[in-house]
């Protein structure tokens, strides 16, 4: 087999079910529930292995979506042959691909000094360096960072802010060493503390108190942290394929809600956030701690975290509805609650807390925090139509189709971006 490295375009162009988007191909199923969409990792861990990535899956109720993770030098032809392995058993399973539907978020600093402010967010979230500018969560379920050089120092407080939660001895850990390194404490409680870089960007460690797992025994492994969240490690896809079937067979009797991530090392298991705390969800939890034991599994409590990202805003309804068109998310039902959801419980959640409007040089400044939002390139127009629909203003269109840059009401930005084409463009102006 040749070893030709392919581009997002190259990639997708003949695989009509998948989209790139940032560094991963990326498709949904559509599933009646969660056995269904479980059968799909079972079936591809059941094929004959390729020298492609494995395929990582989150299994939802009403479908599964699929990544195939791109290599620094581009895809390769093992992990089109991956792709299209995928594709055939979801066909054979009568699961539908909805590549339209896909997206995938990030979140970018600028940043005057790189290393001082990377090392800060490796601790506060513990993710991994990738390549030179960028940060990732290990188990690829949160938004990746990357930082990007600022022109100027920018000295009042972001308006965007990110939450990091892990057991809570963690949390401890790594505030202690980020005060040991610089970082300086803006507030904090028993229970969580918000923590600043050295350049002023701010992150809630939470929890900090030991108030994170179930009272009841029987459930040991969870971590409550925003969701009740517990991982296993397995020794193969198959072991993991078998653990989320049984459990995606768990959830579909019990009706508990539940975020099912395979990956080829292991399986996390996630409420999703605040939805743990139905009583009916301490049976779902025991009984998935017994199937996990009952195969020899023990869960590794370092491996569960929880990122979600807030903003501060004067008109909090405003801005709210200008997130939730542009992301294409879902409000909240409960009362007195601003958060909006990911109606697949797929992207990070989204708060909104009342900022004073006497803030005058805070509300002015560009924050140093932005999102970045990759979508399919056939569905960019219509978001970023959405996006000013809602509220929001252009401020450039120079690199289009690639990215747009718009504001929400109160200045907060996001870049509503598109992978596929770029690095071929790059390749003719560099050449020219």
């Amino acid at each position: 087999m040749s070893d030709e490295r392919l581009t997002g375009r190259l990639f997708q162009d003949d695989l009509p079910d998948w989209r790139v988007l940032s560094d991963d191909a990326v498709t949904w199923f559509a599933a009646p529930s969660y056995a269904a969409g479980a059968s799909l990792v079972t079936r591809v861990a059941e094929r004959p292995s390729s020298a492609g990535a494995e395929p990582w899956f989150d299994v939802r109720a009403d479908g599964v979506q699929v990544h195939i993770r791109r290599a620094d030098a581009g895809f390769s032809p093992a992990d089109v042959e991956t792709a299209r392995a995928v594709s055939a058993a979801a066909a054979t399973l009568g699961m539908a691909a909805d590549p339209a539907s896909v997206q995938s978020m990030q979140l970018t600093i600028d940043v005057l000094d790189l290393e001082g402010v990377r090392s800060f967010w490796r601790e506060a979230l513990g993710y991994v360096d990738k390549r030179d500018e960028d940060l990732v969560d290990p188990g690829g379920r949160f938004p990746p960072i990357w930082f990007q050089t600022a022109a100027a120092a920018r000295p009042e407080r972001n308006r965007i802010h990110v939450d990091a939660s892990r057991r809570h001895e963690l949390g401890r850990s790594a505030r202690a060493a980020l005060l040991a390194g610089g970082a300086s404490e803006r507030f904090a409680v028993d229970y969580y503390a918000t923590v600043a870089d050295i350049e002023g960007n701010e992150a809630d460690l939470v929890p900090l108190a030991a108030a994170d797992t179930f009272e009841e025994p029987g459930a040991e492994d969870w971590r409550l942290i925003f969701g009740a969240m517990v991982c296993y490690p397995t020794t193969s896809p198959t072991q993991a394929a078998e653990l989320a079937s049984a459990v995606a067979v768990l959830a579909d009797e019990t009706g508990a809600p539940a975020l099912i991530d395979i990956r080829p090392d292991g399986v996390t298991i996630d409420s999703g956030k605040d939805r743990w705390e139905d009583e009916s969800f301490l049976g779902f939890a025991t009984r998935v701690q017994g199937l996990a034991r009952g195969m020899g599994l023990r869960a590794d409590l370092d491996r569960v975290r929880f990122v979600q990202m807030g903003i501060d805003a004067v008109d909090v309804p405003l801005v709210r509805e200008f997130w939730r068109a542009a992301l294409g998310y879902v409000e909240d039902p409960r009362a007195g609650v601003t958060d909006i959801d990911d109606p697949r419980w797929l992207g990070p959640p989204v708060f909104f807390q009342p900022m004073p409007a006497s803030e005058t040089a805070r509300r002015a400044q560009r924050n140093r925090i932005h999102v970045d939002l990759y979508v399919p390139a056939d569905q960019a127009r219509a978001r970023v139509d959405a996006a000013l629909a809602a509220g929001g203003r252009l401020l450039t269109d120079a690199h289009a189709p690639f990215w747009w840059t718009i504001a929400d009401p109160e200045g907060n930005e996001l870049d509503i971006a598109v992978t596929v084409g770029r690095e071929e463009h790059w390749r003719e102006a560099t050449s020219g």
